[in-house]
């Protein structure tokens, strides 16, 4: 894990989404921090430890984006062991996020790494890493010389993908450079779960927030960081004030998770 140390911030932003902004400043705490998502690898662990079944292996399917349908379907068969189907399987993917896991399944498996999801506020303050006012977690530049910072989808979603970074779907973690505060894949590669509810109106009365947690009730939670089907054409989900919604029983294979724990606490 990672230490962050904490400090007063512009969280939003006023150049994207309606739901976005407004700007509002909010100050954090000290706070460890997962280096990378929670992994294939890592996940099979809990599930040995706790005999933990996953929504999707309880519902028996789950959603998959199909790049030759260029659409989301819902597959049967599809989960954590499965990430495209029963065809396939995470045998070799040792060290790629874990996906097909709803906030449930992140929560349960945060409660027994002794960690829990962190809020939308440490998260975009985690993925700003000590940059202040930049787009991106590197800085203004999406591509700075050429060069690939995340795992995005390149090209006009969702009938092409150049695959210029090297990976057609997830990449395995660390495999692009850290932000300013060490942290791998804080853009790009899958979605993230946070703790939050998810509200449009929520920023327009959070200004001044000591630790925010969001609303207290909702229909849907909020998830960060973007994945590998952000493109400029898209979701631009990879800017570190990018925000999105789904509901808390999903699974999808681009939507994992990583975890965040007390500075007080044990590393």
């Amino acid at each position: 894990m990672v230490l962050l140390p904490g400090g007063t911030f512009d969280m939003g932003t006023d150049r994207g989404l309606p739901f976005e902004g407004p700007v509002h400043r909010v100050t954090v705490h000290s706070f460890w921090m997962d280096r990378c998502e929670v992994t294939n690898q890592e996940f099979a662990r809990f599930v040995a430890a706790t005999g933990h079944r996953t929504e999707s292996e309880r519902q028996g399917f789950s959603g998959v984006f199909v790049p030759g349908a260029q659409e989301w379907q819902p597959i049967k068969g599809a989960d954590w062991r499965h990430p495209e189907g029963p065809s396939s399987s995470v045998a070799g993917r040792d060290d790629q996020p874990v996906v097909h896991v709803s906030f449930d399944d992140a929560a349960a498996y945060a409660k027994w790494a002794g960690k829990r999801l962190p809020t939308e506020a440490e998260f975009e303050w985690a993925a700003r890493g000590g940059r202040a006012g930049a787009q991106y977690a590197w800085g203004d530049t999406l591509h700075p010389g050429g060069r690939q910072m995340a795992n995005t989808w390149q090209g006009h979603f969702p009938e092409h993908d150049a695959g210029t970074d090297g990976y057609p779907r997830i990449a395995p973690v660390g495999r692009f450079p850290p932000n300013g505060y060490g942290l791998l894949d804080i853009a790009g590669n899958v979605w993230e779960w946070t703790s939050d509810w998810f509200s449009e109106d929520y920023y327009r009365r959070a200004g001044g927030a000591v630790d925010p947690t969001g609303p207290a009730t909702g229909s849907e939670k909020a998830i960060r960081g973007g994945s590998w089907l952000c493109s400029a054409n898209y979701c631009t989900g990879y800017r570190v004030a990018a925000r999105q919604h789904t509901p808390p029983d999903s699974g999808l294979n681009n939507l994992g998770f990583r975890c965040v724990r007390p500075a007080a606490g044990p590393r």
